[in-house]
């Protein structure tokens, strides 16, 4: 039994939630999403509450319930409050500038590395060393953050990279260690 699946997922203030065939459609202050779920799960609402129930008790539907159940809830928080994950280059001469909606990295390349930002997502300069990336959608918010990351992963001898915010490299001696 899905024990996340399960639970009963409260509709915030502001926020309306319509289920139409295997749709379900919420909108909010920030935005609008939809999401369409697989057959094997019912999506009922219920006096100001969101609940997902299986049709037919199997283990795959056990674990589509939970999925579903998860990914409704990042809808709700995400038209309501939205996500935003941060970034920071760690390393001499790794910075990060915001032109429109293009991201320019130089991260110790022979040249600048440029990222066109998605539709529905913005990048927000706090200092030119860190970034932040909002948007409504948790999924595209924490993709496009890795993709980013990805452009020069922290390394595990000086910590040099570009890192998520909060995160701990995990560093290695080096040959001096021997």
């Amino acid at each position: 039994m899905s024990r996340i699946g399960e639970r009963k997922l409260v509709i915030p203030e502001g926020v309306t939630v319509d289920v139409n065939g295997n749709v379900l459609t919420v909108k909010g202050s920030k935005g609008e999403l939809s999401l369409s779920f697989n057959n094997l799960v019912d999506v009922v609402i219920e006096d100001n509450t969101v609940i997902t129930k299986q049709k037919k008790v199997t283990k795959e539907a056990n674990m589509i319930q939970g999925t579903t159940n998860s990914l409704i809830k990042s809808m709700l928080d995400g038209v309501s409050k939205g996500f935003e994950k941060g970034l920071e280059a760690v390393g001499v001469g790794y910075r990060f500038n915001v032109q429109g909606k293009k991201i320019i990295i130089n991260a110790g390349f022979s040249h600048p590395v440029e990222i066109d930002v998605p539709e529905g997502l913005s990048a927000e300069l706090i200092s030119n060393t860190e970034i932040t990336i909002k948007g409504i959608d948790k999924q595209k918010v924490s993709e496009f953050a890795a993709n980013i990351r990805k452009v020069r992963s922290p390394e595990p001898y000086k910590g040099k990279g570009i890192r998520y915010k909060g995160e701990i490299v995990r560093r290695k001696e080096g040959k001096k260690a021997a």
